[in-house]
């Protein structure tokens, strides 16, 4: 049987029906924007059965053929829109690939960024689309974010009825490989940095911080840092003396304690070491994040190694951020020595006039549509993501704007069905407003 047959009255009202809309009254539609309105709104209940049978399909990321599997099925919903879909192998940067899709050559390029991996992988015991109850459903990737995929294929499927998606150009990336990335970085995200730099406006369908009346307009970047200190083995009688001097580990809590009093407090700006090995002889295996160490009480430490994560709002305080991090490495206890190495992986999403404006008229569109306002969330909310790669070379970035629930990255995640046709419509009118409006 049919995905799209797979539905049930109570769905239907659910879908219909569930999220409270006319708190405030619609003053604002235009008959085209109540036209869009009222089909996404009757295509809930198809849009619902097609995340049961997505989240149903496992992807997580090193099941490649799952992540195509999926990729395929939203192929299939957007060939007949009209649009252009290619796969790009991920074979270069060792993971399945990505889903790309456009459709149109005028008026304003929209660039919308999704996701098709999850976190649960073939062996994770969570795999299956379940009801809780009349407002929510659990799944692997429900939300974060193959909920955020529907909307955004509901978003370009009401555009398309309603004639609108021929005012635009849209290309839709649907990466494979966001929830573990594959290597190098570069490589595997240079199509959508190609892509972002032909579009002029990023829309992002994460899930945001749960919270449906916030969007994402800045994301903290990713930087991975490792710390190698040295010592003089010896015996620790002789420990602190001008012979033999302090050791690894003490040179390696030397650093990690000016890193604390030097940096912390400072707004949006975290360091964390999650692992610390030190001893005689230390094994580290940095691919996998783990090592084991072998020392004595009464010998001193030659070897200890500490990495750790860096996330700041800007790439200008990335850079500040990381001189003064060397700065501290660089002040070394008698005879020890230390080095830190660093690895830029997600770009700072930096929040931008752009992106305000663009937040200012998504607000605008929902309190028309009968929702409440939308607001901007906090940055230290909002982990990396792949529409800091994008952010950069567009006028306006937006994020945030897929299905809400709770419990991502865990056994019990669940969506609340209700904010998929919220979504949906605040994000559509957002799109017809600025094709309406296009002048660029």
């Amino acid at each position: 049987m049919r995905w799209t047959h797979k539905l049930t009255k109570a769905i239907i009202f659910l879908a219909l029906m569930a999220y409270t809309r006319n708190t405030f009254a619609q003053t604002g539609l235009s008959a085209t924007e109540q036209q869009l309105v009222d089909q996404i709104e009757m295509g809930v209940p198809k849009a619902v059965a097609f995340l049961e049978h997505i989240v149903n399909i496992n992807s997580g990321s090193m099941n490649f053929e799952g992540v195509k599997k999926v990729g395929a099925a939203f192929a299939s919903e957007l060939d007949p829109l009209g649009f252009k879909t290619w796969w790009v192998d991920g074979a270069p940067f060792n993971r399945a690939g990505h889903l790309f899709a456009s459709r149109g050559t005028k008026g304003p390029h929209f660039l919308l960024i999704g996701h098709l991996d999850t976190v649960f992988e073939l062996d994770s015991p969570f795999q299956k689309f379940t009801r809780l109850d009349e407002n929510r459903a659990q799944g692997p990737g429900v939300i974060d974010m193959k909920g955020g995929d529907v909307v955004m294929l509901e978003v370009v499927r009401a555009l398309h009825a309603v004639g609108e998606l021929d005012n635009m150009t849209v290309t839709l990336v649907l990466i494979g490989d966001e929830e573990s990335s594959g290597d190098p970085l570069e490589v595997g995200r240079a199509s959508l940095v190609e892509a972002a730099k032909a579009a002029d406006i990023a829309l992002a369908f994460e899930p945001g911080d749960g919270d449906p009346q916030t969007a994402v307009l800045a994301r903290r970047g990713f930087t991975g840092w490792e710390v190698h200190a040295k010592g003089i083995r010896g015996h620790s009688s002789a420990v602190f003396s001008d012979e033999m001097g302090y050791g690894s580990i003490y040179e390696a809590a030397r650093i990690l304690t000016g890193f604390q009093e030097k940096l912390v407090g400072e707004e949006l700006l975290t360091f964390n070491p999650g692992l610390i090995l030190g001893g005689t002889t230390v094994s580290f295996d940095e691919e996998n994040d783990r090592g084991s160490a072998v020392g004595k009480t009464n010998v001193i430490s030659e070897t200890t190694v500490v990495t750790g994560d860096l996330r700041t709002i800007s790439p200008e305080i990335r850079e500040r951020v990381k001189q003064t991090m060397r700065d501290i490495v660089a002040q070394n206890l008698p005879g020890t020595s230390a080095e830190i190495v660093f690895r830029d992986s997600y770009p700072p999403m930096g929040m931008t006039a752009g992106n305000e404006k663009l937040l200012a008229m998504l607000s605008q569109a929902s309190i028309d549509a009968g929702y409440e306002p939308v607001r901007a969330g906090d940055p230290a909310d909002a982990g990396a993501a792949d529409i800091s790669f994008a952010s950069g070379h567009v006028d306006m970035a937006l994020d945030g704007l897929g299905m809400t629930g709770e419990g991502t990255h865990t056994t019990t995640e669940w969506a609340d069905l209700s904010t998929l046709p919220m979504q949906t419509i605040r994000t559509s009118l957002l799109m017809v407003r600025i094709s309406k409006n296009w002048s660029k």
